[in-house]
């Protein structure tokens, strides 16, 4: 027994563990310090993009922006032709988007588990969902812009419907895999069929991520400019028709923040501002609304 620690080890192993203890301890601090540096350094960032977003785009704020058209540089003018046209591009495209990827989705998660289709499909999901939105842009305006002769609203609709689609299998697939199999089995047990198992029970039990989902997509394709430039292409007076060409605020910043006047830089960073703000609300509300459902 002298020769034991109160560990019940021999000093020689006693001392060894002591020493992996100290080491292991040393870089449990050094990695915790680096994670904390890094968030930090990325906090400051985001609350430098935001500050600087803030600041230039509420220089320009004022009812102009909402009540006028864009105008020539010099004449004031302000974005309502384009803040009409992104909700006309990015609400179509969603509408369109949103059922064809919550049914792929499903489809993937309850019908095509380990198929050679259900792989297929979820293959070329993915690829579509890392692809470049120009290319989507540049497959939309080989489909609907040179056939029919000209950019239009609808070309951009779809462009951004192609966009959201992936996300919204993606999500949907995930959620609808989280359900146990035994809730599956004990609503099949009662005799429901499986149509009303997927619309009635899983769908209401993962409402909250196909929400997410959709909210993921549109925060993804509000943005979009590439895809547009090959397919609405943008619009300096107004216009709502879906079969000619239609501005967006994408489309507007993108022309405004390059230019050498300054009227239209400040209107480029309201429009970055709208975009931002505009959301950063539909998530709060969306969350809000769920938290009482």
């Amino acid at each position: 027994m002298s020769g034991a620690t109160l560990t019940g080890l021999p000093p020689k192993d006693s001392a060894a563990a002591s020493r992996l203890g100290r080491r292991r301890r040393r870089r449990d601090r050094v990695m915790t310090g680096l994670a904390i540096i890094s968030t930090v350094l990325g906090l400051l960032f985001l609350v430098s993009i935001l500050f600087t977003l803030f600041w230039r785009g509420l220089q320009a704020m004022g009812p102009q922006v909402f009540t006028e058209v864009t105008r020539p540089p010099g004449s004031g003018g302000g974005l309502l032709n384009a803040i009409i046209g992104t909700v006309i591009q990015v609400g179509l495209g969603t509408v369109i988007g949103t059922p064809v990827g919550i049914l792929v989705g499903t489809y993937l998660a309850e019908y095509a588990r380990g198929s050679r289709l259900g792989n297929a499909v979820r293959f070329v999901s993915d690829v579509l969902l890392s692809a470049p939105s120009i290319l989507i842009g540049l497959f939309v305006y080989q489909l609907l812009v040179l056939p029919f002769g000209g950019f239009s609203g609808i070309a951009g609709a779809v462009a951004l419907a192609i966009i959201i689609i992936p996300i919204v299998v993606r999500t949907t697939e995930d959620m609808l895999q989280l359900i146990p199999n035994t809730l599956r089995e004990a609503v099949m047990g009662l005799g429901s069929p499986k149509w009303k198992m997927i619309t009635l029970i899983c769908y209401r039990s993962v409402m909250s991520g196909l929400i997410t989902g959709v909210l993921l997509g549109i925060a993804r394709i509000a943005g979009e400019t590439a895809p547009l430039l090959f397919t609405s292409l943008g619009n300096l007076t107004w216009s709502v028709s879906l079969t000619q060409a239609m501005s967006s605020l994408p489309l507007t910043i993108y022309a405004y923040a390059g230019s050498p006047y300054e009227d239209w830089v400040s209107l480029a960073w309201t429009g970055a501002l709208l975009i931002t703000v505009s959301v950063l609300l539909l998530n709060i509300i969306a969350r809000i609304v769920l938290r009482k459902a």
